[in-house]
């Protein structure tokens, strides 16, 4: 969350002239509502089952960016289906987090005590990022140019 992939998704496309694809926006584009009301709504598991079904979608028909909401690893299948593709973990701390998104309550698992639901949702799912990754990359202090390049670099891709 936070983490910046939706913007240095769009400046990959950019970069690798391809298209670019959000699977957070295709939910909220199909159901016409925010993530978080579907979260208030229906509840975590609900959501859950509309993120596997859009993640499931688009890596059948995008060959482009692609960027993931950050619980979409938490599904088996989907880390399966993400064992064929070229994945990277956009990685930060929790201090840097907190400068980028204020930790704030509009995050629905992050509406209590921010800091530290942050930090057990990072612990509980940092080895799921890291096992389908094909890359790490930290954004840290890092300008969105900046993560795009270290990712073209860490993938070895070069821009179209």
């Amino acid at each position: 969350m936070g983490v910046g992939k939706s913007t240095v998704g769009q400046l990959l496309a950019e970069r690798l002239g391809v298209g670019y694809r959000d699977t957070d926006q295709d939910i909220v584009s199909e159901q016409g509502r925010s993530i978080a009301d579907i979260f208030v709504d229906e509840g975590e598991p609900a959501f859950r089952a509309l993120e596997k079904a859009a993640v499931h979608k688009a890596l059948s028909g995008h060959d482009g960016v692609l960027a993931l909401g950050g619980g979409a690893i938490l599904d088996d299948e989907t880390r399966a289906l993400l064992a064929s593709h070229r994945v990277v973990y956009l990685s930060m701390d929790v201090e840097e987090a907190v400068k980028r998104t204020g930790l704030n309550t509009a995050r629905p698992l992050l509406a209590v005590n921010p800091r530290r639901q942050w930090r057990e949702l990072m612990e509980a799912r940092r080895h799921l990022y890291e096992e389908v990754a094909t890359a790490v990359v930290a954004t840290d202090g890092r300008s969105p140019e900046e993560v795009a390049q270290a990712v073209l670099d860490a993938l070895e891709w070069k821009e179209a």
